[in-house]
């Protein structure tokens, strides 16, 4: 049995876990607390950590059950195939999650015109604006140098 990454509409990443949960199926829908502001109150509430994914446990031959419940669009893929999670990626996240060490957790997607800091390689310290994504590197402008370069994720900050 494989980790598969299901893609959920927006805002239903709990509800879709607990629904396929309820089939019987093995879920994890990794989540942090936030403190959100109302105007007559804060309070702490739970929110995914990865938006619109769910990870879901089950082989190959029953990755159709999963459409049965509202909210599921599709899985994801790379490179052709259903993405797989390996069992230890996910334990990692939850031990991450757990370490209470850890008190703020972001996952951070750039986009096309996105303002970033370098923070290291030979341009660290300059300012760039994002040009393009890719799924190692990221193309950046820096304007005031009138140059285009590649970098990194980890190179940044945002």
């Amino acid at each position: 049995m494989n980790w598969y990454v299901l893609y959920v509409k927006s805002q239903t990443e709990k509800k879709t876990a607990a629904a396929l949960e309820r089939m019987g199926l093995e879920v994890f829908c990794p989540t942090k607390t936030e403190v959100r502001q109302w105007s007559d109150r804060k309070k702490k509430v739970k929110v995914p950590l990865f938006k619109s994914y769910v990870f879901v446990r089950l082989k190959e031959e029953e990755r159709q059950q999963v459409f049965a419940v509202p909210g599921v669009v599709r899985y994801l893929f790379w490179l052709g195939k259903p993405a797989v999670v390996r069992d230890e990626e996910l334990e990692t996240v939850k031990k991450w999650l757990a370490d209470e060490q850890v008190a703020d957790v972001q996952v951070r997607q750039f986009s096309p015109g996105d303002r970033v800091e370098i923070k290291g390689g030979v341009f660290k310290g300059q300012s760039a604006v994002v040009d393009h994504t890719g799924s190692r590197k990221i193309r950046l402008i820096l304007k005031h140098l009138d140059v285009i370069v590649e970098a990194s994720y980890r190179d940044l900050v945002s």
